[in-house]
This record gives structure tokens, C-alpha cells and sequence, in this order.
């Protein structure tokens, strides 16, 4: 039985939030955290109807990318193939996107 006193352990989730750029920039890390913060940024995208992918291998890359800066290099691939699945989802591509095919 769980003790209602002991403080409740923080959730172990960390989430990453990715802003598109304009033109031909790789996208950008817009925020980034760990535990609650993590679960507010989950909230947040959520509330607006943002589509959220799990990929522990990508978290952990990008969880070290200071956030306002472009994506790694070696994120590249993992990171065209989710926008490749949201902008399916959103049932919408922008011109000139040749995401891979499933």
C-alpha cells in the first residue's frame, strides 16, 4: 500500500518540441524538459491538436540541443521521417516535399 504522506515521484517522461522554419532552415528545438515540464509541453501540444510521436532514440539526441537552435545533423533522417508522418496525418505536405513513402 502506497503511503499518501511520501511525496509523489516525478514522471520520468521528457518531451521535445520541434518548430518548423521557413524556407529550406532545418527545423529548431522550441522546447525542451523533463519530468512535469516535460508533461506540461505534452499538455500544451495535446490541447492544441499537435501530433506527438514517441522515439526514445531521437529524445535522447535532442535533449541535449540547447533550445532556439537548429537540429543536428545526425538527427536529420529521424527527424524528416516524423514530419513526413504529421504532415500525413494533417492530411497536408508543403510544396516541394518529398517525404519517404510507406
Amino acid at each position: 500500500m502506497t503511503d499518501p504522506n511520501q511525496p509523489k515521484e516525478p514522471p520520468k517522461t521528457i518531451a521535445i518540441a520541434l518548430e518548423e522554419q521557413a524556407g529550406s532552415a532545418p527545423p529548431k528545438v522550441s522546447a525542451t524538459g523533463r519530468g512535469y515540464v516535460a508533461e506540461q509541453i505534452l499538455e500544451i501540444a495535446f490541447a492544441k491538436d499537435v501530433k506527438v510521436r514517441t522515439d526514445a532514440d531521437l529524445v535522447q539526441i535532442l535533449s541535449a540541443v540547447d533550445v532556439d537552435s537548429d537540429i543536428p545533423t545526425e538527427a536529420f533522417a529521424a527527424v524528416a521521417e516524423i514530419l513526413n508522418y504529421v504532415y500525413r496525418a494533417n492530411g497536408r505536405a508543403p510544396s516541394g516535399f518529398a517525404g519517404a513513402q510507406s
